[in-house]
């Protein structure tokens, strides 16, 4: 596998990449995200036999790039963004087209698995109500927080194939009002997918806190989705 750095509509973006590619997986990124990539990347490899790339994009507002609207932030003055649109077109019209240019898929029809960590989940989860183009979809301690999330979910209909959704089993311990929510809304998430037809669902649960072992976790949400 061949790692690579490349510049797309002015976005950092860290490309694996395989000969004869059948799936790229795709994942919004920080810098604490791309500081774990290759490990992530090792495991994936050493737990499947699909033949991958990923291709990782530098987000630089995380507040404001990855969600769909708006609401206040948890500590501090000021607000969530509303750049989730913004973010999934250039998935669409920019990103995916121009891998075109730099990943061998041979003769092989590329599978695309959208996935991310925190925020990064949550943007894929809302991804995978709004297009097809995703096989796949790994929300991996997703900020299913989020203000209006579950009236968003059970009014919409999940368009993805497959969705994985983890939390770490100590995530929603917490006294803070709007975060304790995070145990209660996953579970209600799983059980709206569980209902939705022709879609394959998992909520696994890992141990320890939102902040353990989150290269490791991604890895696990990505390799569910190929594996399935």
């Amino acid at each position: 596998m061949k790692k690579n750095e490349i510049m797309i509509c002015g976005k950092k973006c860290i490309l694996y990449l395989n000969e004869d590619t059948e799936y790229i997986l795709i994942q919004p990124v920080d810098e604490n995200d791309i500081s774990v990539l290759d490990n992530e990347v090792k495991h994936i490899e050493e737990n499947t036999d699909r033949n991958f790339s990923l291709v990782a994009f530098k987000i630089e507002d995380w507040n404001s790039e990855l969600t769909p609207w708006e609401m206040p932030l948890l500590r501090g003055k000021g607000n969530f963004g509303d750049g989730a649109t913004r973010t999934l077109e250039f998935i669409k019209n920019d990103l995916i087209p121009a891998l075109s240019e730099c990943i061998n898929t041979g003769n092989n029809e590329i599978k695309y698995i959208l996935g991310g960590y925190s925020l990064a989940g949550l943007f894929s989860l809302w991804s995978g109500y709004q297009t097809d183009i995703f096989e796949g979809i790994a929300a991996v301690s997703p900020s299913v927080w989020y203000k209006r999330w579950i009236e968003y979910v059970e009014a919409g209909k999940p368009l993805s194939e497959k969705i994985y959704l983890s939390l770490g089993d100590t995530e929603e311990k917490t006294k803070h009002q709007i975060l304790s929510k995070i145990g209660d809304n996953i579970r209600k998430q799983h059980e709206i997918l569980e209902k939705s037809e022709n879609v394959k669902t998992v909520l696994e649960w890992n141990e320890g806190n939102h902040f353990q072992n989150p290269d490791i976790r991604t890895a696990k949400g990505f390799l569910w989705v190929m594996n399935k």
